[in-house]
């Protein structure tokens, strides 16, 4: 600590900082995969409604479509369970989306390939509502 209080003159107040910046940005991700899993919880329960309707005779072949690339994407996550279940979960899961992507086969569902969107976009808004809370605060 000694070395690193020479070389830096508020050792403290950085590690605060980047404390906080970390929570900030696990929270933000949280948040991201928490909007990932509601889209994909909603799109699941929408593949069931369109094959109850396939089973009355009352589903169209667009939406027998959809339901089956939701179907689809579906697997792709219980595929991904297993691995989630396996010791070194944190480092086999990256490797096997990477692999994935190397070789050519999507292995993450569908919500999940925007995930850098939505991260820019909640960014986005976070920024509109810091500034937003400012010109409250400022009159």
């Amino acid at each position: 600590m000694k070395i690193y209080h020479k070389i830096h003159k508020a050792p403290f107040r950085v590690i605060r900082i980047s404390r906080r910046r970390f929570g900030l940005r696990l929270k933000r991700d949280m948040l991201v995969l928490k909007d990932a899993l509601a889209q994909e919880k909603q799109e699941t329960k929408d593949m069931l409604v369109t094959y109850k309707r396939y089973s009355r005779k009352q589903a169209t072949k667009e939406e027998l479509k959809l339901a089956n690339m939701q179907l689809a994407d579906l697997v792709k996550g219980l595929g991904l369970g297993v691995f989630a279940v396996l010791p070194l979960a944190p480092i086999t899961i990256p490797v096997v989306v990477k692999l994935g992507k190397w070789v050519g086969v999507e292995v993450l569902p569908s919500s999940f390939n925007n995930l850098s969107e939505r991260k820019a976009h909640l960014g986005r808004m976070a920024q509109q509502h810091k500034r937003t809370v400012e010109k409250v605060s400022s009159k």
